[in-house]
């Protein structure tokens, strides 16, 4: 399975209590959206696998869950770290004038002028908005607020318009 195919929505945490489960920390909005996906790969060491979660559930401020075959502690620790994927045409459609951030990621970001100021490497969450890491000459941090600092997006011709002058 390759990486393009696959969104990342989370990754596998420590193991929590003895019989199998595990913390999840969930990339997804909201964060007990990730239980939604009971089939999924799991990468580890850089390669892909089918696995399936045979229970989870919200638990404290987190989520918890046991993945099928895994039925002690130590086992449970071999997936620690694990990134969770699922196939994009899996997902829903986020709908007009939202977007995946790995829809967005590779993107090139130009200014109004036409200066192309690079790629979008990745995206950060901060809390009051998200933020595009463009990496070009330099890394540029620009908020990603539509119809403020992100005039357009453009995911056919790979390309998000900006009105962005601080550099």
């Amino acid at each position: 399975m390759q990486d393009r195919q696959l969104i990342v929505l989370g990754q596998i945490g420590a193991p929590w209590g003895v019989r199998g489960w595990v913390r999840l920390n969930s990339y997804t909005e909201p964060r007990d959206a990730l239980l939604d996906y009971r089939d999924f790969y799991l990468r580890q060491d850089g390669e892909w696998r089918a696995a399936r979660l045979a229970e989870g559930r919200p638990q404290g401020k987190s989520l918890v869950a046991r993945l099928e075959g895994v039925t002690d502690r130590d086992e449970a620790l071999l997936y620690r770290g694990a990134e969770m994927g699922v196939p994009r045409e899996q997902m829903p459609d986020p709908g007009d004038g939202h977007y995946y951030w790995s829809d967005l990621e590779g993107l090139t970001v130009q200014r109004l002028d036409g200066k192309v100021l690079g790629q979008v490497a990745y995206m950060l969450a901060t809390g009051e908005h998200d933020v595009m890491v463009v990496r070009g000459e330099r890394e540029t941090l620009i908020p990603f607020v539509m119809r403020k600092f992100v005039l357009d997006v453009d995911l056919d011709k790979k390309l998000i318009s900006v009105d962005w002058e601080w550099d």
